[in-house]
């Protein structure tokens, strides 16, 4: 049972890590930026609604309920409407102008920064052990992605990348405010539904977007919505509950290894032996994280490291998930 919490986490990172991908083939099969975000937003949005329709139990306790106000409502759908629309557009702008592994190293930047900042503001602490951890993904992830070689650099792409990596911690501080205050699900459906309606919105402005590629256009898009959105964000929540907000951000630096060894599989592209080594460096950090002594907590930071991830906190997990039951702590 140990290892079900990093399994978990390296289980999302996996999902997430095939986004990059799923959305290279999206745009090969004739599916634009627009569309892409369109779709996948709107379409998560309908699975939580389902969720949330089929699991009575994960709208949130009496008490949890009693504590929303319609500014907590607005905070949440203005996470989706102007933070992770943000985002997302600004990842996947990069991604038509830069190879994946490359983005993947620039927005992996995150880790370091969501680790460091948790520290500074007191809602975590840095032990040893993490630290190891950290330094031992990080440099594992850097061999990895430098190893492409072939890679070319574009300023243009590196900035926008850089950009969706800044967004992330704005986007963490400002859902800190309100994670606790609504049940996990409930505000990732509204997240969701806030970058879906900005999105919408813009795409009306633009003219529209243009539907009518074919089926492995939709095929891309349903794996970026249900495997890459969905499955990745529940995941991850239950990953974290286990584990702490630090532990699930080293385990997550596991996303750009599998961005590029997919890339290589689907894209044409070679593992290196230094990418191999890399790849070992990250899957250490995991050992490392395995021999520590104890178990951290699950602090209002850790609510705010699941923020994230498409902006709430599984907190009391997949059995809550399962069961029906409230997910909150």
């Amino acid at each position: 049972m140990v290892l079900v919490g990093p399994a978990l986490c390296l289980l999302s990172a996996a999902c997430f890590g095939a986004m990059a991908i799923f959305g290279k083939l999206a745009y090969d099969a004739g599916v634009s930026p627009g569309a892409l975000l369109l779709v996948r937003f709107t379409l998560a949005a309908v699975l939580l609604g389902l969720v949330l329709l089929l699991r009575p139990g994960l709208r949130g306790t009496a008490a949890e309920r009693g504590t929303t106000t319609a500014r907590v409502l607005l905070v949440a759908v203005g996470l989706g409407a102007i933070g992770y629309a943000t985002q997302a557009s600004l990842f996947f702008a990069a991604l038509e102008r830069m190879d994946a592994s490359l983005l993947s190293l620039i927005l992996y930047t995150f880790p370091v920064l969501v680790t460091v900042s948790a520290v500074l503001l007191g809602r975590d602490r840095l032990t040893p052990a993490r630290g190891a951890a950290l330094v031992a993904a990080s440099c594992g992830t850097l061999l990895v992605l430098l190893g492409a070689g072939a890679v070319s650099f574009q300023p243009v792409g590196a900035l926008l990348a850089f950009g969706a990596a800044l967004t992330y911690t704005v986007y963490i501080l400002v859902a800190d405010t309100v994670v606790h205050r609504l049940a996990p699900v409930v505000l990732c459906a509204l997240v969701m539904s806030g970058a879906a309606v900005t999105l919408g919105g813009r795409a009306v402005l633009a003219g529209g977007v243009d539907l009518t590629f074919g089926r492995a256009g939709w095929l891309w898009l349903s794996c970026i919505a249900v495997l890459s959105t969905v499955v990745a964000m529940l995941t991850f929540f239950a990953g974290l509950k286990r584990t702490g907000p630090s532990t699930a951000a080293i385990l997550s630096t596991f996303e750009p290894v599998v961005t590029t060894a997919l890339a290589a599989l689907t894209l044409g592209e070679s593992l290196t032996p230094l990418q191999l080594g890399g790849a070992a460096l990250v899957l250490s950090s995991v050992v490392v994280l395995q021999v520590r002594v104890g178990r951290p907590g699950t602090s209002r930071a850790g609510r705010a490291w699941v923020s994230r991830w498409w902006g709430g906190s599984w907190s009391s997990g997949w059995s809550g998930f399962r069961s029906g039951t409230s997910p909150r702590p």
